[in-house]
């Protein structure tokens, strides 16, 4: 199967040369598409470079930071297009290991997962450094995403994670509006409801150690407001067919 590693970028050049050649080395035979968002520190041209020394690397150039989401949906639709079997969403910013990313598209390609997640909170996962207060708040909230969705995944909100193309296929790019976290979860719930077969792998998250984090307050705000209005309109629905 031919997998596409799908980098998201704004304002990364100092971690995209580094990324990209470990992602290569760890999977060598994957082509990689970093989806820039207008960086002005030029993280596009540096990637591009990187993608002539070492081939396999595509550079899609948009005009101004729009959201994770929009980002994510670019690449994957640019993908579809190419005929790749296998999608993976990764950071940039090498908060994820790329020597997990065989564990992930192997577990999509011998059929085990349609959507197969890098997971912080299932036994093996970790979050080093990270203080009490924020593993918890994190925890919570995707106990909080769990509970209203109905949706047995530990780590909702996680960023690195292999889609087979035939799930994303069937729930429609085009339906998935949310950005930031709200993209991750309601990729997740998507799949879920539509039958796909969610396999959590564990990860070690590491922060950044390069650049700056693109988190903010308002991003996770919407993703609580947009998983209460689901659930609440799921269950709507429900009681309505139940009469």
């Amino acid at each position: 199967m031919s997998a596409l590693v799908v980098l998201p970028t704004y304002q990364e050049a100092e971690n995209i040369r580094d990324v990209l050649t470990r992602v290569r080395a760890v999977v060598p035979e994957a082509n990689i598409l970093v989806v820039d968002d207008g960086s002005p520190d030029g993280t596009a041209d540096l990637a591009a470079e990187v993608g002539e020394e070492l081939g396999q690397i595509d550079v899609l150039r948009r005009a101004e930071k729009s959201g994770l989401g929009p980002a994510y949906r670019a690449g994957f639709t640019w993908g579809l297009e190419r005929g790749h079997d296998i999608l993976v969403e990764m950071d940039a910013d090498l908060s994820h290991d790329p020597e997990v990313l065989p564990q992930l598209i192997g577990a999509v390609t011998d059929g085990r997962a349609d959507l197969a997640i890098g997971s912080r909170y299932v036994p093996g996962g970790a979050v080093p450094g990270w203080p009490a207060s924020r593993r918890l708040l994190s925890q919570w909230g995707n106990r909080y995403v769990g509970l209203m969705l109905r949706m047995p995944v530990r780590d909702a909100t996680a960023g690195f994670r292999a889609y087979h193309r035939s799930i994303i296929e069937k729930i429609g790019l085009e339906r998935v509006r949310a950005d930031g976290y709200g993209f991750q979860i309601e990729m997740a719930y998507e799949v879920s409801k539509a039958g796909g077969t969610i396999l959590e792998i564990p990860i070690t998250f590491r922060d950044r150690i390069r650049g700056e984090s693109k988190m903010s307050p308002n991003i996770v705000t919407e993703a609580l407001v947009l998983v209460t209005r689901w659930g609440i309109r799921d269950r709507v629905n429900r009681i309505r067919r139940a009469r």
